[in-house]
């Protein structure tokens, strides 16, 4: 069992912790029991965000009554100090608790700092001063802000998208938290779903002693996976060194990670997982992706009216139209049996 503590905050928990963004695709006796069994094997650190629509909820009605068994996280993505407290008296509410342990603003456009004029940050500090949560954290997905943030010294904690495709400047914020002793929690350890191999995703998170990863699991068998490598932690070897190696070439420049950020698209089309279906397609080869269904949200992208809506929200900055227009390429020609998946 590999225990991190998140910086300056002092808190410890168990490195591989619950992302609880995918059990609003669950009901909530699903849920319950998917969490009940994270607490029992080991996981003490809960990720969640107000923005995921029926989480919490789902997480107060399973697991408050076992509050002191877990660290709580959850986030707003409120601009204004009205909608900030309307938020975090939610969430309170729906989690069934009184305090939470590590408040984030949630995918920050910007570091929030006192006097900038949104008067959000004071809001966090109300909120400190008045008990309801215990720590000042931020999510970030551009890289730039998330160094800010870390070093403006007003975050405890920082959550940023890490994984074995990490590029040398995220694996520098990694450091650089650790030097400016502020936590660092993981999120797209499996980058999406386009790291298929969750025993190499955890071996490369165990080499950075200050990371705790959450994963987001809905399944029994996912949860039990991860559950798994808590009492016998993957070692780096050379085998997964080479999968990571070919992992790394093989989805080198830019991909989409699946984050969701760019919709609603005015045209209906399914960003998120249209324009990344080349990478899906072969590293989850599925039936499912070449149904009529997904034929028909594929040919969507033909109405693409290249409006920059989804550039304007994309955290990596990707020409998602580009982008979109390349996949569809791609899966035409897998349609037309010119390649095998």
């Amino acid at each position: 069992m590999a225990n991190v503590t998140l910086g300056r905050t002092g808190i410890v928990v168990e490195q591989n912790g619950f992302g609880a963004l995918p059990i609003q695709r669950v009901g909530f006796e699903e849920a319950g029991k998917l969490l009940n069994r994270a607490l029992d094997g080991g996981m003490n650190l809960i990720d969640t965000a107000r923005a995921y629509s029926d989480s919490e909820e789902k997480i107060g009605r399973a697991i408050a009554h076992r509050r002191r068994e877990y660290t709580l996280a959850t986030k707003t993505g409120a601009t204004t100090p009205e909608g900030f407290r309307h938020d975090l008296d939610t969430s309170l509410r729906l989690l069934k608790t009184d305090h939470i342990d590590i408040y984030q603003f949630h995918c920050a456009g910007q570091c929030y700092r006192p006097g900038d004029g949104t008067g959000i940050y004071e809001c966090m500090l109300e909120a400190k001063r008045q008990g309801k949560i215990l720590h000042i954290a931020a999510t970030a997905h551009k890289i730039g802000i998330a160094e800010e943030m870390v070093d403006s010294g007003l975050y405890e904690c920082m959550q940023f998208p890490f994984s074995y495709l990490a590029g040398e400047r995220d694996i520098a914020l990694v450091e650089r938290c650790k030097r400016q002793d502020v936590g660092f929690i993981a999120m797209k350890g499996l980058s999406g779903g386009l790291i298929n191999n969750s025993r190499a995703a955890c071996a490369f998170i165990a080499q950075y002693a200050n990371v705790a990863a959450i994963w987001g699991v809905q399944r029994d068998w996912e949860l039990e996976e991860f559950l798994s490598y808590i009492s016998n932690p993957p070692a780096m070897t050379a085998d997964i060194r080479a999968l990571i190696d070919h992992d790394r070439q093989e989805l080198s420049g830019d991909f989409c990670r699946g984050c969701g950020y760019c919709m609603p698209c005015p045209q209906g089309i399914q960003i998120n997982n249209c324009a990344r279906m080349s990478q899906m397609i072969r590293r989850a080869p599925s039936a499912d992706w070449l149904t009529p269904e997904w034929q028909e949200r594929m040919l969507r992208i033909e109405s693409c009216l290249r409006c920059g809506k989804c550039m304007k929200h994309c955290p990596y900055g990707l020409k998602i139209p580009d982008l979109l227009q390349k996949n569809l390429a791609d899966y035409k020609r897998i349609l037309a049996g010119e390649e095998k998946v």
